[in-house]
Order: structure tokens, then C-alpha cells, then sequence
């Protein structure tokens, strides 16, 4: 026996996962302009909101794959491919901007250190 998720639930999921995901890359966003104005604590904030975020769009995400591997007939569902597509772009910002917090706060602790050490010569 093949259940059948509606169309209005499938479109329903898919508004989830695009919204989480779009909170997500707001919080990037934010992240990234704290990481160029040096304010690493807050953009170390922003991230982390943006992971809870891209967390619970790629639950519902999940959620949708399992019913299919359960059998569940889901359908082509053009706004669903959307909203995969734009978890997957966030996800990968936030991974490239919590390289860029690293690298950066680590290259200012450097410049600091050196600042400071030079001064003391």
C-alpha cells in the first residue's frame, strides 16, 4: 500500500525549509559584516543562530526524505527543490563564514601580538 503526502503538506514543508534557511542566511549575513568590523564575540553569535536555523530546516528536510524512503509517494514538487536548494547555498555560507570568523580573529590576534610586541622594542 503506497501512502501519498498531500501537495498542500509537501508545500507546507517546503515554506518551513525556506524560511529557516532564509532566517539562516539573514544571521550570515549579520555574522559577516560583525567579522569585518572586528566584533568576533557577536558574529560568533550570529552564527551560531544561524546553525539552530539551517539545523531545523535540514530536520524538516529530513523528515520529507524519510517519508519517501518509507514508501511515501512524494512527487515532483518544484518549490521543494527550491527550498533545498537555497538549505543547501546557506549551509554552505554559514560554513564558509565560520572559516572566515577563524581565520580573521586568528589574523588580528597575530597583527595584535605583533603591534604590541613591536612597540615594546
Amino acid at each position: 500500500m503506497e501512502l501519498a503526502m498531500e501537495n498542500e503538506e509537501l508545500t507546507n514543508l517546503s515554506m518551513k525549509i525556506i524560511l529557516h534557511a532564509g532566517d539562516a542566511r539573514q544571521q550570515v549575513f549579520e555574522a559577516l559584516k560583525g567579522i569585518a568590523g572586528g566584533m568576533y564575540g557577536a558574529a560568533s553569535e550570529k552564527l551560531k543562530l544561524a546553525q539552530e536555523k539551517v539545523t531545523l530546516a535540514h530536520e524538516v528536510q529530513t523528515d520529507v526524505i524519510q517519508a519517501e524512503a518509507r514508501g511515501e509517494s512524494i512527487g515532483h514538487s518544484l518549490l521543494f527543490a527550491h527550498a533545498q536548494d537555497t538549505l543547501m547555498a546557506t549551509s554552505s555560507e554559514l560554513n564558509i563564514a565560520k572559516q572566515l570568523h577563524q581565520i580573521f580573529e586568528a589574523f588580528d590576534k597575530r597583527i595584535a601580538k605583533l603591534e604590541g610586541g613591536g612597540s615594546h622594542e
